[in-house]
């Protein structure tokens, strides 16, 4: 068992938004398993058992004690992945379109998980039965690089690389409309959308520092191809951020038009390159993964 004490900084929200929110970076639980958490008694407020329905205030003591994770039934699945690079220590792959990284309660199959149990014999233990290996996560709609761990020593390490913005991923996207700028940096705030649950947001209500750096590489009548530089690693970071600037990735379902949530493909954002010292032996590395070809087909569409 894992616990978290938390003062609160902010009034008036529920606890079990409020704690979906400040847990997300670090466990990513979803707020039903934050309310069964509290009705089981792991979670109190001043000392005292917290409830659902409370309010926090300005200042309760918050502590929430996160049990070991049952073990599941995850199984091991024959996924098309490529692999870009592997030693004793990590992965680089390619993850395809249309895939989510790892499983969840009631959603156990069909995820790169299951791929990764299929064709790696170790995978590092420390998220978990339902993440193993994973330190960080594309969504489901994005392409391209990403780090597995297999040793716990590397996953250790690679946590903090990832805290110290020591790892730089660089991404490659087509957004709505044509920005006349040559390059740019945003820097602003990303919380929880206070609306709907699924979507983050520019706002100043329990948000993290964000810094999103784009440079423009070619464009269309209506369209941009733009590299990002990401110095933080928020959730929807770019496809928030770029949506704020009233230019949307293109066929994002969540950030841009409902036309967009139709598009076949799904939403034109590439993690292209990754540069990082190798945890465990200090070498320099650097991987650059070309964008699938459905990507490079709408690029030579929009030229034409």
């Amino acid at each position: 068992m894992e616990t978290r004490k938390i003062i609160s900084e902010i009034s008036g929200e529920r606890i079990d938004r409020f704690l979906t929110e400040f847990l997300k970076e670090e466990f990513n639980f979803s707020r039903s398993l934050i309310q069964k958490y509290i009705a089981d008694g792991f979670v109190t407020v001043n000392d005292e058992p917290a409830t659902n329905n409370y309010n926090v205030l300005l200042n309760d003591e918050i502590e929430i004690t996160i049990p070991d994770p049952k073990e599941l039934n995850v199984q091991p699945e024959n996924i098309p992945f490529e692999i870009i690079f592997e030693d004793d220590d990590l992965i680089v792959l390619n993850k395809p379109n249309d895939l989510v990284v790892h499983p969840a309660p009631g959603n156990e199959t069909g995820t790169l998980v299951n791929g990764l149990m299929f064709k790696i014999k170790k995978l590092s233990s420390i998220s978990g039965v339902l993440r193993p290996g994973i330190v960080h996560r594309l969504d489901r709609l994005t392409t391209g690089l990403m780090i597995v761990v297999k040793s716990d020593e590397a996953h250790r390490k690679l946590v903090d690389m990832l805290k110290n913005s020591e790892i730089k991923k660089t991404y490659r996207g087509i957004v709505h409309g044509v920005i006349h700028e040559k390059s740019g940096r945003i820097e602003m705030p990303i919380g929880r959308h206070g609306g709907d649950r699924k979507k983050m947001a520019v706002t100043s209500k329990n948000s993290k520092h964000a810094i999103t750096n784009f440079k423009v590489l070619d464009t269309f009548k209506k369209f941009t191809l733009v590299e990002f530089d990401i110095e933080t690693g928020r959730t929807h970071q770019i496809r928030v951020h770029m949506a704020e600037i009233e230019h949307p990735i293109f066929g994002d379902p969540l950030y841009a038009s409902k036309a967009d949530a139709k598009e076949p493909f799904g939403q034109y954002l590439h993690s292209y390159q990754l540069e990082f010292k190798h945890p465990i032996t200090g070498k320099e590395m650097l991987f650059n993964c070309e964008p699938p070809k459905e990507f490079i087909d709408k690029i030579n569409e929009l030229e034409r």
